[in-house]
């Protein structure tokens, strides 16, 4: 029986299906709208690094085969085929998105949805509509994304522009391409699947050089296009971006040379020496060759640059910037309008930006960078309780509401120092958080347990179950350690005084109590007193009184901080 997914829901591969070879179907449709329906292959850090693992109308299939763009069949508008175990260990996330092709927003489609099926069943499937949407061009529909093991998520994310702002979102770039492009090789011919009412059934996967079984796999016939895909004027292509580079040093720069013009013969030879050099054209400023030793000067912008004296190459400049262009000429790649000695990146404002840039990575939970941390309260449906003060920026309908703890709460807060100033957002939006720069580290917890300070805690969903624990020992000041402990299925976000280390928990762990941030709920933690009358009476003591020793099975650990609070 099939599962039926909500925004936010993940679950591991292995839980709903044993194969890996599996049948993904988007359907989605609107009246007078054309979509483009794709699948991003991303690396480690969520970037098309690779731009042979983005499937779509143009490129129907990675190199191994793994990823396999079928068409239109058994009822949905765009299918694909992804065989698991076959993708390359550079590719950690497959996202599957929905770009408009022409004019409309998102908000005008009907119901539609993405389905996994395995051996003809289906087995998840995550259904939206366009009420979930407003002016929105692209939406992501779900993931497969490598955690240790392949996991499926449902993101139903709204992303404005097409599919060229989606690309650039992903690392990469559109270039426009002659419409007859030579052939890369022979190409399978397309055939319709044997039964259009049900998906494939897939089975162990074939050898690339066995032919397939039907549905015959692989791209449309150069001169046809595929059944029921738009028509595109100019085919397009992603590739990486990559920064142009400038002339070697101390080599003069490519034609045109100083004081030509593109288009004219080569320039006059250098007149005898001691003979001056003839007149220039009229409007053109004469050369003034430079003191003996010097380099020639840059003329100011609009100006004529001039002539070295004869045998001496032109001034190379500093490296980074592009050397002078002929009068009323922009440098080569510079845009008109653009003043010549701006990098090519772009103007200095946006090219400062730029590394800075929102990160919209599709999950609920997204760090923008060690100190910052986003929450998307449209994915999931749950609301976030955060440390009061730490909110530094929303975008969209967030409503900040007290959290209160109760009677009950505020005896136990007050008793043992773990009562926390709690605000609950809610609404559809994003909020971002951060308190004193400190460092962000989302914790997803599935069904198990880990206990954090409540100082080391920022924020949390509200559907994770929290109580507080003590932990008795002589030495420890006010005669007890409280920790709280969350349970459940959410993410709880701990923040740390710079990078914190992991540790295994053995028969010899031990830890400061100021300096321990969290450890595994199954973990044993037993009070390990250094108090002695001898070292406290005397100077030069080594000041470490009061340590934690912690216990337990093999998998459990303890989060350590550089920083004793």
């Amino acid at each position: 029986m099939a599962r039926e997914f909500q925004r936010g829901h993940k679950a591991k591969i292995s839980d709903l299906t044993p194969g890996t070879d599996l049948y993904v179907g988007v359907q989605i449709a609107g009246p007078g709208l054309t979509f483009d329906i794709s699948c991003f292959g991303l690396d480690a850090d969520e970037q098309l690094s690779d731009d042979r693992y983005f499937i779509f109308f143009n490129q129907p299939k990675s190199p191994e085969e793994s990823i396999q763009l079928l068409g239109a069949q058994a009822g949905d508008t765009e299918s694909f085929r992804v065989t698991l175990d076959r993708i390359p260990a550079s590719i950690h996330k497959l996202s599957f998105t929905a770009t408009l092709d022409g004019a409309g927003q998102m908000s005008q489609v009907g119901p539609g949805y993405i389905r996994i099926v395995a051996g003809g069943e289906e087995v998840v499937k995550y259904a939206f509509t366009g009420s979930e949407f407003t002016t929105e061009r692209a939406v992501m529909l779900g993931d497969f994304y490598l955690k240790d093991v392949w996991r499926f998520a449902a993101v139903g994310q709204g992303f404005d522009g097409g599919l060229d702002a989606l690309l650039k979102n992903f690392g990469g770039e559109v270039a426009e391409e002659e419409p007859a492009a030579p052939a890369q090789g022979a190409v399978p011919s397309f055939a319709p699947p044997a039964q259009a009412a049900a998906p494939p059934a897939f089975g162990v996967p074939a050898a690339p050089q066995a032919p397939q079984p039907a549905p015959a796999f692989g791209a449309p016939a150069a001169p046809a296009p595929a059944p029921q895909q738009p028509v595109h004027a100019a085919p397009t292509i992603a590739a990486p971006i990559a920064p142009q580079a400038p002339a070697p040093y101390g080599q003069p720069p490519e034609p045109p040379q100083f004081g030509q013009v593109p288009g004219q013969g080569a320039p006059p030879a250098a007149p005898p020496y001691g003979q001056h050099p003839p007149a220039p054209p009229y409007g053109q400023q004469p050369p003034v060759a430079p003191p003996y030793g010097q380099q020639p000067a840059t003329p100011p912008y609009g100006q004529q640059p001039a002539t070295p004296p004869y045998g001496q190459q032109p001034a190379t400049p500093p490296y980074g910037q592009q050397p002078p262009a002929p009068f009323g000429q922009q440098p080569p790649g510079m845009p008109q309008g653009v003043p010549q000695g701006v990098p090519q990146t772009g103007a200095g404002l946006r090219a400062a930006l730029q590394p800075y840039k929102e990160t919209a990575t599709g999950q609920r939970w997204a760090s923008q960078n060690q100190q910052l941390m986003r929450v998307d309260l449209t994915m999931g449906g749950t609301p976030v309780l955060a440390r009061q003060g730490s909110m530094v920026m929303y975008q969209g309908k967030v409503d900040f509401g007290y959290k209160g703890a109760g009677f009950a709460g505020r005896v136990v807060g007050n008793a043992t120092g773990q009562e926390m100033q709690l605000m609950r957002c809610t609404g559809r939006g994003q909020v971002f958080l951060a308190e004193e720069g400190s460092h962000l580290h989302p914790i997803e917890l599935q069904g198990d347990g880990i206990c954090v300070s409540a100082e080391s805690v920022l924020a949390f969903d509200e559907s994770l179950q929290y109580e507080v624990r003590r932990i008795e020992g002589h030495g420890i000041p006010g005669g007890a350690l409280f920790t709280m402990l969350f349970q459940g299925t959410g993410t709880v976000v701990v923040k740390t005084h710079g990078v914190p280390v992991v540790l295994p928990v053995t028969p010899t762990t031990f830890a400061d109590c100021n300096a321990v941030v969290a450890w595994s709920s199954a973990s044993q933690v037993i009070i390990s007193s250094q108090v002695r009358l001898r070292r406290n009476a005397y100077p030069g003591h080594s000041g470490e009184t009061v340590n934690l020793q912690f216990r337990g099975a093999p998998g459990n650990f303890i989060v350590v901080q550089p920083y004793e609070v």
